[in-house]
């Protein structure tokens, strides 16, 4: 079986962490964003990921060839000279799609956080009988999202409204799919959209169901939501897998900590943290709903709270960190410095605080 993941354009909503890596390679919850969707597909037997992306396909390439071999999967990339929108690239990727099988194939969308019921949605597929079938996911606010109409008991999908202004229900489309290969036959190469342009039409054609996801599901494509997501994603980890989350009496709630990162004595650490690999926290530091990049030092009695620390960066003593603060790469917060949602370009020195959320260049 077969996968593409839609990697798309620059993640600038992810500055400034994208400004160091393609937003697939970001870390969440210790590891590349797009490596929790490769691992899902690898556990139910797809055997090539295709990555449609218009922006820095060798660095991709390079970062993943080491998880070719760990994981035992074929990863490629469908690169596009000009934005070709979330169907078109399935057009330009179809050689790579379509195999003498007739298997259908998965598309994703890399921002996309879940449990990944990929295995059920198999079975789901092929239940049904139909040409696609979508995830659909539950929200307590429809009117911001595109809403997918569905008859209840099949999961055929009647119509698709964007953005209702009057309640037409609350389900709307999770980013993942399972296409049957004739989908390909319906999709030109150009511009053009998946969910406006190709899903309405199968729609029609009465041959698209969704099905509901269970489970937690979040775009983590920008700050706000990617803390979010990872306080979903650990929820779910400790329900799960309760043992790869950290235990003892500094820590309060779900807490990753990778085997390699130090922490002092009398610190106090959660709930929803992660802190990555070769991080050092010094002593009595207080950590919660933030996430701690590979490589990163956080000094004596310094505060991080609803915070994004990117990678190889400091925060002084003392210091205090909140409100959506992000810091890029290698960026270093003087002791006694407070930054109340400060947006931190990489490789910067933070002498003065940051009383306000604003973009320090």
């Amino acid at each position: 079986m077969k996968a593409l993941i839609l990697v798309g354009g620059f993640g600038t909503r992810l500055r400034p962490l994208t400004l160091s890596v393609p937003k697939p390679l970001v870390d969440f919850a210790n590891k590349p964003m797009i490596l929790h969707q490769i691992e899902a597909l690898k556990a139910i037997g797809v055997s090539e990921v295709v990555l449609a992306i218009n922006y820095q396909p060798e660095i991709m390439l390079n970062f993943l060839k080491d998880f070719e071999t760990k994981l035992g999967i074929k990863i490629t990339c469908s690169q596009e000279t000009e934005p070709l929108g979330t169907a078109g690239p399935l057009a330009l990727a179809r050689d790579k799609l379509i195999d003498e099988s007739g298997e259908p194939f998965f598309v994703l969308n890399s921002d996309v956080i879940s449990e990944y019921p990929l295995k059920e949605m198999i079975e789901f597929h092929k239940s049904h009988g139909g040409e696609a079938s979508i995830m659909v996911t539950k929200v307590d606010e429809p009117s911001k999202y595109g809403v997918v109409v569905m008859e209840e008991s099949t999961g055929q999908v009647e119509r698709f409204v964007e953005k209702p202004k009057l309640f037409v229900g609350n389900k709307i489309n999770a980013g993942i799919y399972l296409l049957n290969p004739s989908v390909l036959d319906r999709i030109e190469l150009r511009p053009t959209s998946i969910e406006k342009e190709v899903f309405p039409k199968i729609a029609a054609a009465k041959k698209l169901y969704g099905m509901v996801l269970p489970g937690f599901w979040m775009d983590i494509g920008q700050p706000r939501d990617y803390i979010s997501g990872l306080r979903l994603y650990l929820d779910s980890l400790r329900k799960k897998f309760s043992s790869k989350l950290a235990s003892g009496p500094h820590i309060v709630g779900n807490v990753l900590v990778d085997e390699s990162a130090k922490i002092g004595d009398g610190c106090l650490i959660g709930p929803d943290v992660a802190i990555g690999p070769g991080c050092v926290v010094e002593s009595g530091v207080r950590l919660s709903r933030c996430t701690v990049m590979r490589g990163v030092r956080i000094k004596k009695h310094a505060c991080i709270s609803s915070s994004i620390i990117g990678w190889h960066s400091t925060v002084g003593q003392w210091a205090r960190v909140e409100n959506m603060t992000i810091l890029g790469e290698d960026v270093h917060v003087c002791d006694e410095i407070y930054s109340n949602g400060g947006v931190v370009l990489p490789h910067k020195e933070i002498k003065s605080n940051i009383l306000k959320p604003e973009i320090v260049m």
